[in-house]
């Protein structure tokens, strides 16, 4: 299937959200999580040898982060670096609370605006977004079942012409909705392509311990998957229809 051919089921993308408890809208820039700034530098050890220091994050970035296994959205107020190179970053949740965290505990990562104005509206939504339900998520960025798997189809079709072909947020909303994604777009289809339904379609590529991409599972393997969750799961996507 093309992505033209894709592109003609989608409506029109309706960023129109949910019931009032679950209103927002979107906020990270990476996801691909990639480090918002390039802060690496090298300075020598004891030894004489050179350290080189970890790719960080700029302070300011807004940030889920992970904390005695517990979920949390803040910003990162300070960054530094250990003797061994690695970035550690002192972060303030959303309650005013202070943490410092290691790089690896940063799930996602997304830069701050340049205006006050947007910055705050930016965050607010990204703290409602955290705890949304994959229902609700399906919704706000308008994929239905069938929009997934004509994803997964088209994802897939690609990779059997070259190299594996992996879908990030930015890329799925261009495939599905053919606009540029907005950064909470990026952050819902992140969350989004993590749920049960869709990793009967795609499996989650980490870079640094952190989920950045998503790669199109064989055929074999979806007919496999599906199998399991429609015989296992209550189904209100009609996913075991499509």
């Amino acid at each position: 299937m093309t992505t033209t051919m894709l592109r003609l089921f989608v409506p029109a993308l309706s960023l129109s959200f949910l019931p009032a408890a679950a209103a927002f809208v979107f906020a990270p820039q990476p996801v691909a999580v990639v480090p918002s700034t390039s802060c690496v530098y090298a300075k020598k050890g004891d030894a004489g040898d050179e350290v080189i220091h970890q790719q960080a994050f700029a302070a300011g970035s807004f940030v889920e982060f992970v904390e005695k296994k517990r979920t949390h959205i803040g910003k990162i107020d300070t960054v530094e670096h250990k003797s061994s190179g690695g970035a550690r970053y002192h972060v303030i949740d959303n309650e005013g609370k202070k943490f410092n965290i290691p790089d690896k505990d940063i799930r996602y990562s997304m830069p701050c605006p340049n205006s006050p104005g947007q910055a705050t509206k930016l965050y607010d939504e990204f703290c409602q977004a955290q705890d949304t339900l994959v229902q609700s998520i399906q919704e706000a960025i308008d994929v239905s079942p069938e929009l997934l798997e004509m994803a997964w189809e088209e994802a897939a079709e690609e990779g059997e012409e070259g190299s594996t072909h992996n879908l990030t947020p930015t890329s799925f909303i261009e495939l599905v909705h053919a606009h540029a994604a907005t950064a909470m777009e990026k952050y819902l289809v992140w969350k989004y392509l993590q749920s049960e339904m869709s990793h009967i379609f795609f499996k989650e590529i980490k870079s640094n311990g952190r989920v950045v991409s998503f790669k199109a599972k064989t055929r074999k393997a979806v007919d496999a998957a599906k199998e399991v969750f429609c015989r296992t799961h209550q189904d209100d996507n009609d996913i075991c229809f499509v």
